[in-house]
């Protein structure tokens, strides 16, 4: 019953968000928000699930007044991992869900410049490069980053389900893939890109990426 709720709950916000972009009020909104939650709960998905979805979309409603166009910013978080593979090489996954986004939303009759504004926003989450100027960017990612300055526990339990994603992946393969990720993200100038949440969540994120990645160079043992 409360899992029935909490879907229920998703398709009213996914509603919300795609009429006020501009979308024919009927049962194709809903048929479309149904089809997006199947995706998010693809077999091979342990960390890219439904929560996940929800985290993202509860972080960008706390803070929505940090954004231009909110409802974009809503409509990008349901789309920027409805298309997951962790086979997939590079950036595929993002731009195969910028393309699903841009199907599903012009199908639905969002306006062209709404779709094309979704279809870029998604594509930032391949890098989660943007400036605080681009306040829809800044907010969907720096949402998407929000699970790096939980607390250790949670953050580990992050890790793991992402391991779980990656488990055709060898051990040694594995640990240098993933450690090249989480130096790609120190790397960054700053992972959260909006004042208000850089000042709570930069860091214990750093603090977390230093502590999975020396766990993961140290030896397995």
């Amino acid at each position: 019953m409360r899992q029935n709720r909490a879907v229920a709950d998703l398709l009213d916000r996914w509603r919300a968000a795609a009429q006020a972009a501009g979308a024919r009020p009927g049962p194709a909104v809903t048929r479309a928000g149904e089809h997006l939650l199947a995706r998010w709960r693809e077999p091979q998905r342990h960390y890219h699930t439904v929560s996940h979805l929800a985290t993202v979309l509860d972080v960008v409603d706390r803070h929505a007044d940090l954004a231009g166009r909110v409802d974009l910013v809503r409509l990008a978080a349901w789309c920027h991992d409805a298309v997951y593979d962790p086979r997939a090489a590079g950036d595929a996954n993002e731009r195969d869900s910028a393309a699903l986004a841009t199907a599903v939303l012009t199908g639905l009759g969002v306006p062209a410049s709404a779709v094309a504004e979704v279809h870029r926003l998604v594509l930032l989450t391949a890098g989660h490069a943007v400036t605080p100027q681009d306040r829809d960017g800044a907010l969907l990612c720096d949402a998407d980053l929000a699970v790096l300055a939980t607390p250790p526990e949670a953050y580990d339990s992050y890790a793991a389900a992402v391991r779980r994603e990656y488990a055709h992946v060898p051990e040694p393969d594995f640990r240098a893939g993933r450690a090249a990720v989480l130096n790609g993200l120190l790397a960054l100038p700053a992972l959260f890109s909006l004042p208000p949440l850089a000042a709570r969540w930069e860091r214990p994120a750093r603090d977390n990426l230093r502590r999975e990645l020396a766990a993961l160079t140290d030896p397995p043992g």
